[in-house]
């Protein structure tokens, strides 16, 4: 793989079988859970291999592959010791919140909350913590971490923590945290990469063959596999992953700027590019009437499709720290003016 190539080109070209000798142009599925004397849950499949070739070259690592994204976050919690302590930012997907919550009640670990823009407590948190784990852009709030800053003071110090990077929302088209110095990086396959709302994975990606290892035996011993037919729709999912965040992400640049124009929004949040905005109405009441009234954008939980769906997330167990009035949007690739239409006709009114 030719490393001056675009991310959006890899995409395209990692993990196709080779050319010539009558080899198919694209990665075939490949169901079988024997492989000769191979079990497919200790040795993989052809159809996850060709899945976790393309993220690794994406991401610049190895990839792991995993039956969701929870099942990542799991694998990567298996890496720490007993009684180990994790910074982790106060707004961040709350799945994985929940994970490390129910790891600090047994006893495993205890969890640091820092606010996701103080980069002086991450910068010291860098030197007193054995894990950070990191979310730029965070969920659902969208603050940007200055995740170069963070790991290179988590690379120079005396105790160098184990470092972490969601980037779901990011996309490895939008950021590759391993060459800021990231020992690992995860993502919910579910969403962007995937792309299309029909299938459950993980990933988890290093450029350290002993953390590669031990991701990949985390997944034998608790079967974490990831399902056949989802890896390779993920596979296929990623070959458009360039195209579809560039148009969602210029819709979601102009829903950005018209939103932070409306009266009765009270506050846009947008990191400048990717297709995830959010923004605050007056109250809960107001956003759950948006989200009751629009015709077009789908009241929903996940987010990352074609499709474009929206979410008041301070209603669901694990964000009720969340703003009341806060909105995810994830915007699709519907007509922007369209979406547009389906918005402003409900704050009018």
């Amino acid at each position: 793989m030719n490393e001056s190539w675009s991310a959006r080109t890899r995409a395209i070209l990692a993990g196709r079988p080779d050319a010539g000798d009558g080899n198919p142009a694209n990665a075939p599925l490949v169901p079988a859970s024997a492989l000769g004397l191979e079990y497919s849950r200790e040795v993989g499949t052809p159809t996850w291999a060709a899945f976790e070739e393309a993220v690794g070259a994406l991401e610049g690592g190895t990839a792991t592959a995993y039956a969701s994204g929870m099942a990542t976050a799991t694998a990567v919690l298996d890496l720490l010791p007993a009684g180990a302590t994790i910074a982790v930012p106060v707004y961040s997907y709350a799945g994985t919140r929940g994970a490390f919550d129910h790891a600090q009640e047994r006893g495993k670990l205890t969890v640091r909350r820092i606010e996701p823009t103080d980069t002086d407590a991450w910068i010291a948190a860098a030197g007193e913590v054995d894990v950070l784990w990191l979310e730029s852009p965070t969920n659902p709030t969208l603050d940007v971490m200055d995740l170069d800053a963070i790991l290179r003071a988590a690379g120079s110090g005396d105790r160098k923590p184990l470092t972490v990077v969601d980037n779901t929302f990011a996309t490895p088209i939008g950021q590759q945290p391993l060459g800021m110095g990231a020992d690992v990086v995860v993502h919910s396959v579910t969403k962007f990469i995937g792309g299309h709302s029909d299938l459950l994975l993980g990933v988890a990606v290093t450029a350290r063959d002993d953390l590669s290892t031990s991701l990949r035996e985390a997944r034998t011993r608790t079967g974490t596999t990831p399902g056949a037919l989802e890896a390779w729709l993920a596979l296929r999912g990623l070959r458009t992953l360039g195209v579809r965040l560039a148009e969602a992400s210029k819709t979601a640049s102009l829903l950005a700027e018209r939103l932070a124009a409306h009266p009765a929004v009270v506050r846009v949040r947008y990191p400048g590019s990717g297709a995830m905005v959010s923004f605050d109405l007056a109250d809960a009441d107001a956003a759950e009437r948006l989200c009751a009234n629009l015709k077009l954008i789908h009241n929903a939980t996940s987010l990352g499709g074609v499709e474009s769906t929206i979410e008041r997330r301070a209603h669901l167990p694990g964000d009720s720290h969340v703003p009341a009035g806060l909105l995810r949007l994830s915007v699709g690739l519907e007509d922007p003016e369209d979406l547009w239409r389906d918005v402003s006709a409900v704050l009018d009114g």
